[in-house]
């Protein structure tokens, strides 16, 4: 009887070990939301587990309205969103920790048939209210407008609006909840014209000057280009150990250097002005 009972307390503790390694073996980091920062937080993503091959980190994008309302859930372990969590309705965002890893430039692009290269803010706001619907009204050829939106609950959409539309409410168009998505419809349209962050602009579409500003990262470090917002990466409280190692690799300096500029992206040690939630603009 004594020797079964060993048996079984031995097979017991076996059990437990193994349990205990596994746990200690693998790490799960789940990411879910804005598709403006997808591209950075999946290469990231990729770097980080190439020397850390206990973590596994999976990127999905959503925009950032889901992924704020899924780390907010528990659902996911990091919520990326191009808006302050304080700016998302149902979102109570005492109970989230942002960690800001970088910044990305937002700029209207159009079809590369269109001739104009240029707009006054005052005309871009008139072209996605509806007043203006041709570009022959501001100097192009006679062609109607057509305007691509982003979905509702889209960070950039939200960047967008409190920037460019300034309280006016945007017309009834099409709407598109995906960077990629939206250059490839604004390409295959002609006279469309929609926005998108800086790392979506190729050479299949064209970005425009806004009152003569050009949409570089170096006019969006000192706010000379307005239309930009910060890339948050949410955890619902402070991060445990495996995450906060995680943020601090896309946060670090070194790691910005060829991580953020590479693919579009301003870093947030090289920006020369802050902004919070309110929209208020400090200088550093």
């Amino acid at each position: 009887m004594k020797r079964i009972i060993g048996v079984i307390l031995a097979v017991g503790i076996l059990a437990v070990g193994l349990v205990g390694c596994g746990t200690k073996k693998g790490h799960a980091i789940t990411i879910v939301g804005s598709t403006a920062l997808q591209p950075l937080v999946e290469r990231a993503a990729s770097n980080y587990q190439l020397v850390n091959s206990n973590v596994a980190i999976t990127v999905q994008g959503g925009g950032s309205g889901t992924g704020l309302s899924q780390v907010q859930s528990g659902a996911v372990t990091i919520g990326n969103s191009d808006v302050f969590a304080e700016d998302q309705e149902g979102i109570k965002a005492a109970k989230l920790v942002d960690h800001k890893v970088a910044v990305v430039g937002i700029t209207p692009i159009v079809n590369k048939k269109v001739t104009v290269k240029n707009l006054t803010a005052k005309q871009l706001r008139q072209i996605f209210t509806g007043k203006i619907t041709n570009w022959q009204q501001v100097g192009g050829k006679k062609q109607k407008i057509t305007v691509i939106n982003r979905s509702q609950g889209s960070g950039i959409r939200n960047t967008f609006e409190a920037i460019v539309l300034a309280g006016k409410t945007a017309l009834r168009s099409q709407e598109q909840d995906s960077n990629g998505t939206v250059q490839k419809i604004v390409a295959a349209t002609p006279g469309a014209i929609s926005y998108t962050s800086f790392s979506y602009v190729n050479d299949q579409v064209k970005a425009l000057n806004l009152n003569g500003v050009q949409p570089i990262a170096a006019n969006v470090m000192t706010n000379a280009w307005p239309i930009w917002s910060y890339e948050h990466m949410y955890t619902k409280g402070k991060p445990d150990v495996q995450t906060k190692q995680f943020l601090n690799y896309v946060r670090s300096p070194k790691n910005q250097k060829t991580l953020i500029t590479d693919l579009g992206y301003i870093s947030i040690h090289d920006m020369k002005v802050t902004r919070d939630y309110h929209g208020n603009l400090r200088h550093k």
